[in-house]
């Protein structure tokens, strides 16, 4: 029984039950998580691209990514609830969150990707057991920085779009009810 996807699955329903109570909604760690996959296709491409096999080490390499790529998101995330509680529309709240906020980001993913750099171009005793876990790490940073700055306000959005209409339609629900 290969117990890597059970491992990977079971960090991802932990991070959402945490993120959930966190933020007291069922739908912003969604948000947060949906920026998960750009990072794991980012990792098995360098991988793939280096002739690396997925190997545990690798895996260690895509939990770690997942940490430093969910953090990003909560960067944002969090900022942009705070601005909507202060009025702003979620875009509004959101676009400000990419401005304020880019620069961490930034910061802490070139921070990881050069902690990575030695481990994935590194020679000598040793470093075939390093290799896989800077490649992985290296290429998840790359694809999902590229990617998640333009993909979570688009979601976050279109979550909150979501949200707001299931709460018309329950108000319309309710209001029929006491009507009646």
């Amino acid at each position: 029984l290969d117990t890597q996807p059970l491992l990977i699955l079971t960090e991802l329903i932990t991070l959402y039950l945490v993120l959930g109570v966190l933020y007291e909604s069922l739908l912003h760690p969604l948000t947060i998580l949906s920026t998960l996959p750009s990072a794991g296709v980012g990792a098995l491409l360098a991988l793939i691209v280096s002739g690396t096999e997925f190997s545990i080490i690798a895996l260690i390499g895509v939990i770690l990514l997942i940490g430093i790529v969910k953090k990003n998101a909560i960067l944002m995330i969090d900022f942009a609830i705070t601005r909507e509680r202060m009025g702003f529309t979620p875009s509004q709240a959101i676009y400000r969150a990419c401005l304020l906020r880019v620069r961490p980001i930034l910061m802490t993913t070139l921070a990881a990707m050069l902690g990575a750099l030695p481990l994935a171009l590194g020679s000598g005793d040793g470093a075939e057991l390093r290799r896989p876990l800077g490649l992985s790490v290296l290429g998840g940073l790359v694809l999902s920085q590229l990617l998640t700055l333009y993909t979570t306000p688009v979601v976050y959005v279109t979550l909150e779009r979501l949200r707001s209409r299931w709460l018309r339609a329950r108000r319309r629900e309710h209001v029929a009810i006491q009507a009646a």
